[in-house]
């Protein structure tokens, strides 16, 4: 979508190490293999995609945005207006305002 968007820089976050890990070094024997060369061919396009391990409590709309598609019916989604639990997390992101981590023992 950003690439088709005319995005040229391009930061993706995630907080799945394992994720960044596969796209990074995975081989061609790994089952979903077929999904992170599609990912790989993605990132060799003439943009600058930079991939970064994020704390969930560091980007909360997104943490949002993920446990809604949870609920939503398989394939893309596009918000075009943001719902106000959404604004008000995105507000939180922008000004940098991240949430306790709690661990139980």
């Amino acid at each position: 979508m950003a690439w088709d968007e005319g995005a040229r820089e391009v930061e993706v976050q995630t907080d799945s190490r394992a994720a960044l890990e596969l796209i990074r070094e995975s081989t061609g024997t790994h089952p979903h293999h077929i999904l992170i060369s599609q990912i790989r061919q993605l990132l060799s396009r003439d943009w600058q995609v930079e991939l970064k391990h994020v704390f969930r409590e560091g980007n909360v709309a997104a943490d949002f945005l993920a446990s809604l598609g949870h609920s939503l019916s398989v394939g893309e989604h596009t918000i075009t207006v943001p719902s106000p639990t959404l604004n008000h997390l995105l507000l939180y992101d922008v000004m940098g305002i991240q949430t306790p981590r709690f661990v139980s023992n």
